[in-house]
């Protein structure tokens, strides 16, 4: 990826397309109206809390990351989606009790006349739900032409010149990639023949990326890193990323196996498992649903503390998740993680992790930063996979040849110096031998 020559300034007004307007989708765009009447903070959002340190520690430059590479602000954020039920945003976000009545009636007004437009959805790709409010077609590609007029309509009816979107909607079943996904034309021509094995996602995704709308992908769907949706990234010069919101359980292993990889304490067993009571724990309920995330969850560890480099502390780990669906629970997931570790000499210890979440609260930044990092990406002329986002994501998109990079701690240092290098400042490599000469 070629160093950006310029970055267009962020004029004019950003949409926010949302496929999928439940829980997560309704708790992003009200914390971003109430953020913009000054009743709450964005809490949780780098692009809007964060810093970055410039130049030496002795310097003391760390100016707000949004100031540093000039992001849109969140007055310039128009919102829209698609659902499978015709709920606006106040009567989706109320249904979904996620925040309090308290905030959700300061912005009433503004959730309301967000309405979705209809979903394109297929039965067998998330079987614990049924489909209200679905678009119809003769075939694949006619379901795709309709997103992408949808997508033309949003933009004129507001005055829009650039848009992204982020999928905030429920996990796919697992699927393999199939002859239909190993290029763009044979993509196509499985649209047109509505090919079995092409799923919503995906043809959201073809759809965005054909507007030149920036996609990324925040469940563990089979979508952006398909051959054909990369190919026609590429084409349309448009920017994704993907996959897999990482918020609760995954974010806490992320944190914890990097700092035991790190003091070479042996890793016997990691035990996961979580309840919550929500639309993605009814989804995630059906087997074939789970498959998706338990491929996404299970990759994480793998990586991190690559067993095959240091067989004698990570050879023989037993790692198991599971998920369980507890309707009382709802939005405020539980997750607790057993893990028995080994120290010097070999003497067995245990770490136990009880993590009470609310799992909309903690995706609705991701969302925020996925949105404006990827519509800085695409001003910056930044094509296809960009893997500087995995800091986002629980199964990050990579090139072929390449493991993913799972640890959080050098996601964070990737971020930060993919944005010191698009603005021209330099890289930080913590080595610090100048001030000791």
């Amino acid at each position: 990826m070629k160093k950006p020559a310029t970055i267009e300034p962020a004029k004019g007004k950003l949409g926010v397309l949302l496929p999928g307007m439940g829980a997560v989708g309704t708790t992003f765009i009200a914390g971003c109206l109430l953020a913009r009447k000054g009743i709450a903070k964005p809490f949780g959002s780098l692009t809007q809390m964060g810093t970055i340190r410039l130049g030496k520690r002795s310097e003391e430059k760390s100016p707000l990351i949004k100031d540093l590479v000039g992001l849109p602000s969140l007055d310039d954020l128009v919102f829209g989606g698609w659902d499978l039920f015709p709920a606006n945003a106040l009567e989706a976000a109320r249904e979904a009790d996620v925040l309090s009545r308290d905030h959700l009636d300061a912005i009433a007004d503004e959730l309301a006349a967000i309405e979705p437009m209809e979903a394109v959805f297929f039965p067998e790709f998330v079987k614990r739900l049924r489909g209200e409010h679905v678009k119809q077609g003769d075939d694949k590609m006619q379901l795709a032409e309709a997103v992408r007029q949808d997508i033309r309509d949003f933009k004129a009816k507001h005055g829009l010149e650039r848009c992204v979107a982020v999928w905030c909607g429920s996990t796919e079943v697992h699927r393999e990639p199939s002859e239909c996904h190993q290029s763009l034309a044979a993509f196509e021509e499985g649209l047109r023949k509505s090919d079995p094995a092409i799923s919503p996602s995906q043809i959201y995704a073809y759809a965005c990326l054909k507007e030149r709308v920036g996609y990324a992908n925040g469940a563990p769907n089979l979508t952006e890193d398909l051959p054909a949706i990369v190919e026609l990234a590429k084409e349309t010069q448009t920017p994704v990323s993907g996959k897999d919101f990482k918020t609760g359980q995954t974010l806490m292993k992320t944190i914890l196996a990097p700092g035991l990889r790190a003091r070479a304490l042996g890793v016997r067993g990691w035990f996961s498992t979580n309840i919550l009571g929500n639309r993605d724990g009814e989804v995630l309920d059906d087997p074939d649903s789970f498959k998706s995330k338990e491929v996404s969850k299970l990759g994480v560890l793998e990586t991190i503390l690559q067993p095959h480099l240091q067989p004698e502390l990570y050879g023989d780990m037993y790692h198991k998740v599971r998920i369980n669906y507890y309707p009382p629970r709802g939005d405020q997931k539980e997750g607790w993680d057993n893990i028995d570790i080994f120290g010097w000499l070999g003497y067995p210890m245990q770490i136990k992790i009880d993590f009470l979440c609310r799992d909309s609260i903690l995706a609705a930044p991701l969302v925020l930063d996925l949105a404006l990092f990827m519509d800085l990406a695409q001003r910056a002329g930044m094509s296809g996979i960009q893997e500087w986002l995995s800091f986002y994501y629980k199964s990050p998109a990579h090139a072929p040849e390449v493991y993913p990079e799972h640890n959080l701690f050098v996601q964070q240092v990737k971020l930060k110096n993919t944005l010191r290098w698009m603005v021209g400042e330099e890289l930080i490599t913590h080595l610090g031998n100048e001030y000791y000469d």
